[in-house]
This record gives C-alpha cells, structure tokens and sequence, in this order.
C-alpha cells in the first residue's frame, strides 16, 4: 500500500483507487523532473535559490540537518516521532492514534494537530485540528510554521502557498529525508509523478535503505507500467522490512496493477499473516477477486473488510467497493441498493465526501440521463450539508460532478447544462493548479468535443486526462479517426492493461478487451 493511493490531505479522497494508478486521472508528464512543482508553476524561487546558496533560509545557511519538533517534553515529542514511524510503515489509524496521544500530552504540539488534519478521515476534526494547529503558528520554529502552512493552506483552497511552503520547508531542511518523503508521498497523491521522483532520489542519495522512499518509488514505476523497475525496488523495500505487513501489501497490488492475480492475492494473504488487523490488504484481496470476475468471492471478502474498518470513512468506501461488484455482475438494482445504502449511512454519520462520492458513483453506470443527472445534483448538494469540510476536497469532488454532469447533458441534449457546466469547470481549471480541477476539465471538454466529431482538437484536451478510462477509450476512437494508428494501439494496450477497482475501470475496460482489435 501506498498513502498517496489512498487518500491525498485527509477526509478522504473519494475517488481514490486502492491502485495509485488511478489517484484521479491528473495531469503529469508535462513538468520537468529536475525541478519541483511549485518552481515550475512560478510560485517559489526558494528550491532553486537554496541549490545556489543564495536563500536566506536554505542550505548554504542553515545548519540543521533535521527539522526540530517543539513540544513540551520528550514524550510528547517521542509519541509525535511514533506517529510519523507509523505513518511511514502505512498503519494509516495508528498514527492518528498516536498523535492524538501527543497532543493530550502537550495541547501545544503543533505539527502534531497538524499531520491529525492531514491524516483524519473525521472531517469535524480535520477542521478542528487544523485551527488548532493554525493557532500555534506563533509558538514554533520557521521550518514547522512552513510545514503547518503547506498543510493548511492546500486544505483551505491554497494550492500554489501550499506548494510554496513545502517547497520552501524543503530549501530551508535539504537534507531532512522524512520531509523529502512526505513531500514527494504528496506529490504521489497530486500525480506530481516526475516531482516525487526527484524527491525519492534525492531520499535515497542520503539514504539507499530509506524503506519509504523506495515503497514509493515501486509505486512510480508501477504507473509507467515500468514493472522490472518496480518490482526491484520492491525487493529491496521488502527486504528492508520482513516483519512488517505493507511490503507484501504494496507486493500484492503492484502484481495485480501487472495482471499477476494470483501472485498478488498470495502477497496479500502473507501480509494478512504478519497482522490480520492490516485491513488494507483484507481490502486487496477483494478488489483483487472483484478484477478477476469472481463477483461471489469478492463480496464475502469486503463483508470481511466492512467489519474491520477502522472507521466509518473506510467502513463506507468499503461498502462502495462491495456495490461496484453488483455494476460488474451487471446487477444494477442491487448496485442502486447498496450505494443508497452508502449514502444515507454517510449522511448519518457527516461524511458529506463520501456521500457526495456514493451518488456521484451511481449516475455514472445509469442507463438514463435524467437519473444521472438526477444523482449528480444529490452528490453536488452533499457537499454543501457541513463546512468543515477541506476546500481542496470540495472542490476536487465538485470538479469530478461538473465533469460527469457536463458530459451527460450533452448526450441529453441539454446544450444549455452542457455549456454551463463546462464553463464552470474551465473557470475552475483557471484559477486553480489542482491536478484533479485541470484534469476534470480536459476530461470534459476532450469528450464534448469527441461527441461533436471534433477529434483533432479532442485529443489534445484528451491527453491531459490519460489516467481516466473513459478519456482513454475516447482517445484511442480520436487517434483512429486522425489516422494516428501507433498512438491508438497504445491507447489500447494501456487501457486493456488497466487493472484497478475503480467504477470506470469496470465500466470501459472489460468492454474494451471484449472488442476485436481489428474493430479498433
């Protein structure tokens, strides 16, 4: 398993595939790997000043090799630094745990309340946390406050001051291998690919054996398809920790990325051995049954899930990933069932994201447009109910919405909604440099423009979206119709190839392996 895979700043994200092949369909590729993200999108000059000595806060200045902790005792300090070792073996509630117990010991500790915002799946106390932790800032060191502030400010709609914080965090500690981690483990859940990298090298300049950096690298590769690379890393990664669950966890699931089923529900197994409380692989074992066809199987494994959530968050993704196999079987009217069911449990419980999530999942296999839409106006007022929750998952969420919703009132007929929609996502996309809002957008305008017979100028919209199945299936159509055949074929071996539990892998790639290829 990897964190960034999961979830990316906490309260989850909905739509993130147990695969970080999937993480929400961004766009990447485009950014040099030599810099980092916020450098290129012009925000910080601190990363490039530091490599050049000239920062006031970067290496050539600073002394510290390592970012301090302020706390009030060694305890405190030392349950904080427990929090961070979890975090990094990926026992994702433990670490919550943990530094929940630090800030009972120290209420001051403030890169504790902040990493309880970042990790929680209880939106009530992301906020809360993160007011607690916006409230200390006087009280800490410079290189703590820029770590609190890249937290906060990308919770609270920031994005670029967030970037710059970490990039700035990062200048001021060049040489601080958990901080390298923790970003580029970011980046991962941003699909800032090439940024991550250059960060997990310079990790592992430090440190060959940083075991982190090494269970995310695997991770990288795995999404280039570049799996001999991403296997190696893995040996190495596993090898560092043979006690340890994760390292066949991540095994089990970049096999099933690969197609190695089999393989991969035998690392799984193996993990669930070293710790049968390690729900994440519990979890792999049924998604993994779920690509495999065998709906059965996988029911009886997320029922076993359900049960050992470690929270109602989890519990309801996990209820979701169940209602995906009835979308697989084709059952639709128990599929309706089940996500209902999802949703109103959300709904008890305020996980407005999840909720959102539920009806946003069940107007994508609806046969008719107006129950689509009719979904999507349900997931939209969702995230409305409360306000504590993150601004970067609104608006990632109601990104995801305006997608589907514009695409479906062009299929409607409904140019107006269309149009409207479409509008607000590119507005969105303008001011925004959220990967998940600018790849929502290309998404959207690729498949109106596809829908018109405007192909050459879909597939340039269309291949900033290259992570989503539906965009590659159209894309793989749009390269056919401009006579690009080597760029269709591999459209289609990447599609074909995609084996992640997600409801539009369910919805576009079985279908697509199904077709001949010379209907192509």
């Amino acid at each position: 398993m990897d964190r960034s895979s999961l979830s990316s700043f906490s309260a989850s994200n909905p739509d993130a595939a147990s695969s970080p092949a999937v993480s929400r369909a961004l766009v990447r590729g485009t950014l040099a790997a030599a810099l980092s993200l916020s450098l290129l999108l012009g925000v910080s000059s601190a990363v490039f000043a530091s490599q050049n000595g000239s920062h006031k806060g970067g290496a050539a200045k600073n002394q510290a090799k390592i970012m301090p902790v302020t706390a009030a005792s060694d305890h405190a300090r030392s349950l904080y630094e427990k929090g961070m070792d979890d975090y990094e073996r990926l026992y994702l509630e433990r670490c919550n745990d943990d530094w929940r117990a630090a800030v009972k010991e120290d209420p001051n500790l403030a890169l504790a309340w902040a990493w309880i915002a970042f990790n929680s799946r209880d939106t009530a106390e992301v906020s809360a946390a993160r007011e607690k932790a916006k409230m200390l800032l006087p009280k800490i060191t410079p290189g703590e406050q820029l770590m609190v502030q890249w937290i906060v400010k990308v919770q609270e709609g920031d994005y670029l001051g967030g970037i710059a914080a970490m990039n700035d965090m990062l200048a001021m500690y060049p040489k601080d291998r958990r901080l390298l981690y923790l970003a580029g483990n970011w980046l991962m859940g941003e699909n800032g690919d090439d940024q991550a990298l250059h960060l997990f090298q310079k990790a592992l300049a430090l440190n060959k054996n940083d075991a982190p950096a090494l269970n995310d690298l695997a991770y990288l590769y795995a999404r280039q398809r570049n799996f001999p690379q991403a296997f190696a890393a893995m040996d190495r990664y596993t090898q560092l920790f043979p006690g340890e669950p994760n390292p066949n966890d991540s095994y089990g699931e970049l096999l099933r990325m690969a197609g190695n089923f089999d393989g991969s529900l035998a690392h799984y197994r193996a993990a669930l051995k070293i710790d049968p409380t390690f729900v994440t692989s519990q979890l792999g074992i049924a998604d993994t049954y779920a690509l495999m066809g065998n709906q059965e199987q996988a029911r009886i494994e997320y029922d076993k899930a359900i049960t050992q959530a470690h929270n109602e968050a989890d519990r309801i993704d996990y209820m979701m990933q169940k209602a995906l196999t009835y979308v697989r079987d084709g059952n639709l009217a128990e599929a309706d069932k089940l996500f209902d069911a999802s949703a109103e449990k959300a709904h008890k419980e305020g996980l407005d994201l999840q909720e959102s999530a539920a009806h946003q999942r069940m107007s994508e296999y609806q046969a008719d447009d107006a129950s689509a839409l009719h979904h999507l106006e349900s997931a939209e007022k969702a995230l409305s109910c409360r306000s504590d929750l993150p601004v970067i998952d609104s608006n990632q969420q109601l990104a995801r919405i305006l997608r589907l919703r514009a695409i479906r009132a062009d299929h409607a007929g409904n140019v107006e909604l269309a149009a409207k929609s479409l509008k607000q996502l590119e507005t969105m996309a303008s001011t925004s440099r959220d990967l998940v809002v600018q790849s929502s957008y290309h998404g959207a305008a690729g498949a109106l423009l596809a829908a018109k017979g405007k192909y050459d100028e879909a597939i340039s919209h269309l291949e900033e979206d290259q992570d989503d199945p539906f965009s590659l299936e159209l894309l793989s159509k749009a390269y056919n119709e401009a006579g690009a055949s080597d760029k269709m074929h591999a459209v289609e071996a990447k599609l074909r190839g995609t084996n992640v539990p997600t409801i539009e892998q369910a919805l576009v790639v079985p279908a697509a392996r199904s077709r001949k290829p010379e209907t192509i």
